[in-house]
């Protein structure tokens, strides 16, 4: 009897292993199928843009067909020619790499200094500044904008910032909102909080300096934290619209997403030349991003975002 017993237990264990094995299996294929359909719906309006930036003009909406019978490299032509690309292009690379220098320099610094150089009222100061993320783009166009006209000794302005245009209409103006970023300071913040306190008190007992310290330590540890930082800062300067609308008035300073939009609404829309500028427009920062890939995940995963 206690052998028979024996063996319908070891045969209800055997099923319930076999559940649990085939479980995992099932949640698997699951997940596959739910990425797969996410990633098509993602990949698919990016396909159908290449697509149509290879296909000539008049047979832009005549075809359902991805792969272009008759493609061509006329529309990439009409787009630099009419939309002023190349110099919108130029315009929004100097902006970026400038925004991208100033957020990895005054990010990583301030963050360091909120972690490992802690002073009265910093957490409340790290707070304050941190509160500033959750005001509205809409909520500080106007401050920004009677900021840079009323820049001191710019466009025309004296000590004061009276009797001219400031920043306005310039890639100075442009950038001027980008050279810091609260939540870039976070995230460095973050991955300093993470990092091993030790290096720092052997390093101070040996005599070294705190600028020593971060630079010779620190700052080689987080590689990770700067390619996060540059990336969020690229991506968000080279996608802006609003902000060089407000600021810029002339093609002289335009960036390429207003290029776009003035090319998208100039009367006689070519959809061809538009699709095609956007394919440029979104090539930089997918090079970017590669480039950096390796980076960005191992700062996201060594403690950027912890805490």
């Amino acid at each position: 009897m206690s052998s028979i017993t024996s063996r319908r237990r070891g045969a209800v264990l055997a099923h319930r292993r076999g559940g649990r094995r085939l479980i995992p299996g099932m949640r698997n294929g699951a997940s596959i199928l739910v990425l797969l359909v996410v990633t098509l719906l993602v990949v698919t309006p990016f396909v159908w843009v290449i697509s149509l930036a290879f296909t000539p003009e008049q047979h832009a909406f005549g075809s359902v067909s991805l792969i272009p019978a008759d493609a061509t490299w006329d529309n990439f032509v009409t787009a630099f020619r009419d939309a002023n690309l190349g110099r919108a292009l130029t315009n929004s690379a100097i902006v970026a790499v400038v925004a991208v220098v100033a957020n990895c320099v005054i990010a990583v610094l301030a963050g360091y200094a909120f972690a490992m150089l802690p002073f009265p009222g910093s957490s409340v100061v790290f707070y304050a500044l941190i509160a500033t993320t959750a005001i509205p783009i809409s909520v500080t166009l106007i401050p920004l904008f009677l900021m840079a006209r009323g820049f001191p000794l710019a466009g025309g302005n004296d000590l004061l910032g009276h009797g001219g245009s400031g920043l306005l209409d310039t890639l100075a103006g442009v950038v001027l909102p980008y050279l810091v970023a609260p939540m870039n300071i976070f995230l460095a913040r973050q991955f300093f909080l993470s990092a091993p306190v030790e290096l720092a008190e052997a390093a101070r007992v040996d005599g070294a300096g705190e600028w020593r310290i971060f630079s010779r330590i620190y700052l080689p540890l987080a590689r990770p934290l700067v390619a996060v930082v540059a990336i969020f800062s690229f991506t968000g300067v080279w996608d802006d619209f609003l902000w060089p609308l407000v600021v810029t008035s002339s093609p002289q300073t335009q960036t390429v997403q207003l290029a776009l939009a003035r090319f998208l609404s100039s009367g006689n829309v070519q959809y061809g030349p538009v699709m095609a500028g956007a394919v440029i427009a979104t090539v930089p920062v997918l090079i970017v991003f590669l480039f950096n890939q390796r980076s960005f995940i191992s700062g996201l995963s060594e403690g950027s975002l912890k805490g």
